[in-house]
């Protein structure tokens, strides 16, 4: 009998498992809510909060598009990089909430409620195991009958409080020398927001049993807490133990990543690919590294090798259409949009390719072409802020000064974290003979890109004129 409810029982763990070390999102009461910061202001090249506050040297803005918080945008799709962020509260209740990136209030109990919902649809006879009336104690004395029951009740049933309990049983029973229920703790705290606990917990099972994924757990703590630089030490004395492990290698790119520091990121993640040559996020994140350092040649390499290995999505040949534009190999820019907008699974990807499309009209020098392109990007999606960005660029050609205004508008409150649109705006109302919005927009947009040549021309000019006044 037991081993057939261990059977059952570990049959419902797998159907809603979820890895928890690289699956970690952020929500917007993690985001906004968060307390855990050891310093309010931190020093230079210290915080993934203000990356932009790194010594590494990353591309500026003007190159390379960034998130609300700063951080530039990767090669590849994490759950912690497809949003920035937001600054404040407002823009995180704001931010366009679609069907791909809205976001529970609380990561961890969204997603895992709606995960463990799903699979109780497919079990008409109620619940398998009523955790109410569960003697936990005497569960926690059969250590493999315990560790079915956790693994079912943190991942199945998500009530984080129960496994908690049964894991502290559990250790106890043991006599705290077994390294797996020292883990489980940890996990507990981590999902409960109780990070320094959570620590305590890992360090410990460390000390009895090094494992990688204690080191990657770990790791997901001191970011939690805003210390990369902890992490970083981390990873390295992990690969100091574990010499090439790709997974402890990949975590330092990524907060190298996240620092705005690219050049170390780029070496890291080659380490990555001397150990696993066929690592798709190591590839796709040093071609886009490439693309973004005017190399789309290189770039375009490194993007025909995803597609060798079987990679085949919309994003692929959206990325391919652009280094092939870029690269001066036009035969094969349209070919590739094409493949992408077949391949598109929904609006936003759609609307991804018509807004590139739209830059490539604008390098041939068609603007009623790319003024259509922009458009569609629009039809698809109409939250894309770039989007109204170019298109209000293309009106104020036309000479349509209210159009272009508005729709600067729109980008500018869509976007805050854009620098274009407040320069833009800037510029127009300076046209129009606005001074004091022109001053307004300009400041803002040196709020957004503090390197930005141009705009500070801008406001040394205003601040000219206004002297003469």
């Amino acid at each position: 009998i037991q081993a057939a409810w261990i059977l059952k029982t570990r049959a419902l763990t797998e159907m809603v498992y979820v890895d928890e070390i690289d699956v970690d999102e952020e929500g917007i009461a993690e985001m906004m809510l968060d307390e855990n910061a050891i310093a309010q202001v931190a020093r230079p090249g210290t915080s993934l909060k203000l990356p932009g506050t790194s010594q590494g040297g990353g591309p500026s803005p003007a190159v390379r598009p960034v998130t609300q918080s700063g951080r530039p945008i990767t090669g590849f799709v994490r759950p912690s990089t497809r949003s920035g962020r937001p600054r404040t509260m407002e823009q995180a209740i704001t931010t366009p909430r679609t069907g791909l990136t809205a976001r529970p209030i609380t990561s961890a109990s969204g997603r895992c409620v709606s995960l463990g919902t799903a699979s109780m649809i497919t079990n008409p006879d109620g619940p398998f195991i009523n955790l109410s009336r569960l003697n936990l104690a005497k569960y926690a004395q059969k250590p493999k009958l315990a560790k079915a029951l956790f693994e079912y009740i943190f991942h199945h049933e998500n009530d984080i409080k129960k496994a908690l309990d049964l894991a502290a049983l559990a250790t106890e029973h043991g006599q705290f020398k077994d390294w797996w229920w020292k883990v489980q703790i940890g996990k507990c705290y981590y999902r409960l927001g109780l990070y320094r606990e959570a620590e305590k917990q890992f360090k410990s099972a460390l000390k009895q049993q090094d494992m990688v994924d204690t080191i990657l757990y770990l790791a997901k703590v001191y970011l939690r807490l805003d210390q990369p630089v902890t992490a970083l030490n981390l990873f390295k004395q992990g690969l100091d133990r574990f010499p090439g492990e790709v997974t402890l290698i990949c975590g330092i790119a990524r907060i190298y990543e996240g620092m705005n520091n690219i050049s170390s990121a780029t070496e890291y993640y080659k380490n990555v690919l001397k150990q696993d040559n066929t690592h798709v996020e190591a590839i796709a994140c040093i071609g886009s590294n490439h693309f973004y350092s005017d190399q789309p040649e290189i770039a375009l390499r490194f993007y025909r090798r995803l597609l060798q290995m079987g990679v085949y999505n919309c994003q692929l040949f959206n990325n391919l259409g652009l280094c092939c534009f870029y690269a001066q190999q036009y035969d094969m820019t349209l070919t590739s949009f094409e493949h992408a907008l077949f391949l598109a699974e929904n609006e936003e990807e759609t609307a991804d390719v018509w807004y590139n499309l739209g830059h490539v009209a604008v390098g041939i020098g068609d603007l009623n072409l790319a003024y259509q392109c922009f458009k569609l990007t629009l039809v698809n999606n109409n939250d894309y802020a770039e989007a109204y960005n170019n298109l209000a660029v293309l009106e104020m050609q036309k000479g349509r000064i209210e159009q272009a205004r508005a729709l600067l508008q729109t980008a500018s409150y869509l976007a805050p974290h854009m620098y274009e649109p407040h320069f833009n705006f800037a510029i127009l109302s300076k046209k129009v003979g606005d001074l004091q919005r022109s001053y307004t927009a300009a400041q803002k947009s040196e709020e957004a890109f503090p390197g930005h040549v141009d705009t500070k021309q801008l406001i040394k000019q205003l601040k000219q004129r206004f002297a003469m006044l």
